[in-house]
């Protein structure tokens, strides 16, 4: 009896296999990656290029602040003259800096004259005077594309105390220009230093 339980045993043994199969290979069907480092995986993120301490939405968006900033360009010019005093020339370059650090801006330059004279002549006048200040901004690196100018004569004079100031004070170029860009919200992590 003990010799067919052996043998019963040893039959039951030998099929039964002492290896054991491989697991099934599972195919990944979605990207686990996370390419720009930002916390959310590559099938996810809809903004690839996340900077790397920037704080993001669930899909990996960066989150933006809108910083503005203006610029004015007012140069008073003597009478009957378009030629540009040179003690306004700081005053247009910092205008082509400040185009270049926003260069989706545009500038429209209104060129005026006092009301001394024909109201024609003015007209021409506070052109050419705008014409000037563009041509000096182009030579500063501003794209002639970039500056729309208009000249409105005498028909918008400078209130003063006396008609000689009020005069002096017409015969101007002015201009204002808003430029406005996003800043990416920075988030600290082990890799930055926070500035306080």
């Amino acid at each position: 009896m003990k010799y067919v339980i052996t043998v019963l045993l040893s039959f039951s043994l030998l099929g039964c296999s002492l290896s054991v199969p491989q697991p099934p290979i599972a195919k990944q069907t979605k990207d686990l990656f996370d390419a720009d480092s930002d916390g959310v995986i590559n099938q996810r993120d809809r903004c690839a290029d996340t900077p790397i301490d920037a704080v993001v939405d669930n899909d990996g968006c960066p989150t933006y602040v809108k910083n503005s900033e203006e610029n004015n360009i007012h140069v008073l010019f003597a009478n009957d003259s378009a030629e540009i005093p040179e003690s306004y020339m700081e005053n247009i370059s910092n205008m082509s800096e400040f185009l270049a650090k926003y260069p989706k801006t545009h500038i429209e330059l209104k060129g005026y004259a006092s009301p001394v004279g024909n109201a024609a002549y003015n007209v021409a006048l506070s052109k050419r005077r705008a014409a000037a200040i563009r041509q000096a901004l182009i030579t500063e690196g501003v794209a002639p594309s970039r500056i729309k100018t208009i000249g409105f004569g005498d028909s918008d004079p400078v209130k003063a105390s006396d008609v000689e100031e009020s005069n002096a004070l017409s015969r101007r170029v002015v201009a204002q220009v808003v430029g406005s860009q996003g800043n990416v919200v920075k988030e600290w992590s082990i890799y930055t230093v926070r500035e306080n």
